[in-house]
């Protein structure tokens, strides 16, 4: 039996930035450009679409860089045919070096320092406090991309998806965002009322991206933020059996919306960055035959914070549905009266057979497909398995959690008429990148496991479909490390 131990919150981290991403308000501030290199024009354009009054000093302006005061839709431009002096820093926010001579940027990035302007110079990144990246406008929603200077191409063509992702009348939606705040906050005094407020609004922008929306937009959406106040409740969400780019939309959403995320200890740690920051994330930890919380606890915290109006993500690997116990689970909010839905997920058998390339179902050798568990309460077989179901030729079972009676499953199944020769295979660490797997038959492969060494959550595939060189375009070797 595993040692219980209590439910604990977790503080989630980031993966390390090679930059830091911020976003510098210059409405109506000073920003300075010196030079005339072939960066300057563009250099000179964002400044003033961002709000700015740009001073531009160029002794020797190009053609291109003289036409772009008359261009500009925002800020102001202007510019100074003369080269720049230190006095020309003062009371300057932002400034760029774009001249061509070395020796001039780095003199001028030292004056534009001591000014305490923010600095970029073009194509010195050596040089540079910030850097550009690419940019998506649909202002005030703006979305910035960088690489790092590591890959320009690659920035510009994830740029590009992210103009087609995103309607341009989202522009208008969060222009109305902007507008309404005060009006919501002072309506909403509590924070699930605004968020849920707020949710309703993203849920219509998404619904009717290309139009504006109106004062009755916001009349109605106040109505039934009122009539239908967001109350708490617990959505059992699974995380799949470990790559995070197998989560659903669906699992996606509910992550992002939850005040309070409670996660088994397999769940992928990736997973949780999906989470939004002010998210609580609380480790109830299930793992086979580890410490491991008890599940009467981990129902009582789930109810409990409900009751308190948040919304409660319970976590889990693979699917919940799936020997994840969310039948407890789902019982206990019906008894305490708290909504409770189910997001499902790729289960540990898709996943596992997806990264293997073998089909779990074939109609010449497999016509049935069947789950069963490993182990019963007390961690031993369970003696109410059906063997004859288990030796069928036709069918591929998949066993979970079998590490621990794997050897004992397998004997008894071949002495209830399965083939020894049947295949069989274990996958550990199902899609992640350490994923490794051990193939054989139902005869020599529990051998082969225990001489294997591996660790980590793991399941049983059993099945002469499992063989068929139509559904993979081989069985893996005795002994195959395959990353996801």
């Amino acid at each position: 039996m595993s040692t219980p131990r209590q439910p604990r919150e977790t503080r989630a981290g980031l993966e390390p930035l090679a930059v830091l991403p911020v976003f510098v308000p210059l409405q109506d501030k000073r920003a300075v450009l010196a030079g005339s290199n072939g960066g300057a024009p563009w250099k000179v354009k964002l400044l003033a679409a961002a709000g700015a009054r740009v001073d531009v000093y160029a002794e020797e302006p190009s053609e291109e860089l003289r036409g772009v005061p008359a261009e500009i839709a925002a800020g102001s431009v202007t510019l100074h045919e003369r080269r720049w002096t230190p006095e020309d820093l003062h009371g300057a926010a932002f400034a760029i070096g774009a001249m061509e001579d070395e020796d001039d940027c780095i003199a001028f990035v030292a004056e534009a320092r001591k000014a305490g302007a923010i600095v970029n110079a073009v194509d010195r990144p050596h040089l540079c406090d910030v850097k550009f990246g690419a940019i998506v406008n649909r202002s005030p929603l703006v979305v910035g991309i960088s690489t790092e200077g590591a890959a320009p191409v690659f920035g510009q063509t994830v740029r590009a998806r992210i103009e087609a992702m995103l309607p341009r009348g989202f522009k208008h939606w969060v222009g109305a965002a902007r507008d309404w705040r005060e009006t919501v906050s002072a309506r909403f005094h509590g924070f699930s009322e605004r968020r849920g407020f707020w949710e309703r609004f993203t849920d219509r922008a998404f619904a009717e991206p290309d139009r504006a929306p109106t004062q009755a937009d916001l009349d109605e959406l106040m109505g039934q933020a009122e009539a239908l106040p967001l109350g708490g409740a617990v959505t059992l969400v699974g995380a799949g059996p470990g790559d995070a780019e197998l989560l659903t939309l669906k699992a996606l959403r509910a992550l992002r919306n939850a005040d309070v995320i409670l996660y088994d200890d397999l769940v992928a740690s990736e997973i949780l960055d999906y989470a939004r920051r002010e998210a609580r994330t609380m480790l109830v930890g299930k793992t086979g035959h580890g410490p491991s919380c008890r599940q009467d606890d981990i129902n009582a915290l789930m109810v409990s914070l409900a009751k308190t109006g948040k919304q409660v993500v319970r976590l889990k690997s693979g699917d919940p549905l799936v020997f994840g116990r969310a039948g407890e689970e789902i019982e206990a909010c019906r008894l305490a009266g708290i909504p409770c839905t189910v997001v499902p997920g790729v289960s540990a058998a898709q996943g596992a057979a997806a990264a293997l390339g073998v089909s779990l179902t074939h109609r010449d050798a497999a016509r049935r497909l069947q789950f069963v568990t490993g182990h019963d309460r007390r961690g031993a077989l369970p003696d109410d398995l059906n063997w004859g179901a288990l030796a069928d030729r036709s069918v591929t079972t998949v066993v979970y959690m079998p590490k621990r009676t794997l050897g004992a499953l397998l004997e008894r199944a071949v002495s209830e008429g399965l083939a020894p020769t049947t295949p069989a295979l274990v996958v550990f660490n199902a899609t992640r990148p350490n994923q490794q797997t051990v193939a054989g038959t139902a005869a020599d492969l529990a051998g082969k496991v225990e001489a294997s060494g591996f660790e980590g959550p793991a399941i049983l595939m059993v099945g002469e479909a499992l063989g068929r060189r139509e559904a993979g375009s081989a069985l893996p070797g005795p002994e195959l490390q395959a990353a996801s």
